[in-house]
């Protein structure tokens, strides 16, 4: 399982519904997880290793291993944070994004159960990230344009190198 990166057109195909939550679906899932630990990551969605469905993984230090399958914000708090975001499909690129506080989801996990979460901080920012990586969304499209320009710009350049 190899992670996608930037300039990709897979990472901007909105995934589509998983149908069947099997044990194949749950294995994914553990494979996901075993990439986030390689890549020292908190955060992966099934578009980032070419699985163009909607699945991801979330595991934040001091938190449980999360699956999210099929997941719907259900809502989001007015209140914003910035926070400096990098991500696995843009190696070595980082920006402030301005993302909501706080969150309302609703998802299955990789036994096929339902299940309803409130998130705040780190996990709801996380959670909002991989949700748009569902919707064919990268991080860099949520920087103001001059800033994003500078760093495709930068990313360009090194991986180059």
């Amino acid at each position: 399982m190899e992670i996608i990166t930037f300039g990709s057109e897979a990472l901007r195909q909105k995934a589509q519904k998983i149908d069947i939550i099997s044990e194949e679906i749950s294995g994914f899932s553990k494979q996901m997880f075993e990439v986030l630990k390689k890549n020292k990551g908190i955060g992966l969605a099934g578009p980032q290793v070419g699985f163009n469905k909607r699945i991801f993984v979330t595991h934040i230090e001091g938190d449980e291993e999360r699956v999210f399958i099929n997941p719907s914000i259900l809502e989001t708090s007015h209140i914003t944070a910035k926070y400096e975001e990098g991500c696995l499909s843009v190696p070595g690129i980082y920006a402030y994004v301005i993302r909501s506080e706080t969150i309302k989801i609703q998802a299955w996990n990789e036994k096929g159960r339902p299940f309803n979460l409130e998130a705040n901080g780190l996990l709801a920012r996380v959670i909002q990230h991989e949700y748009d990586h569902l919707e064919g969304v990268v991080f860099l499209d949520r920087v103001p344009e001059k800033k994003r320009e500078r760093l495709i710009l930068k990313y360009d350049k090194n991986s180059k190198k």
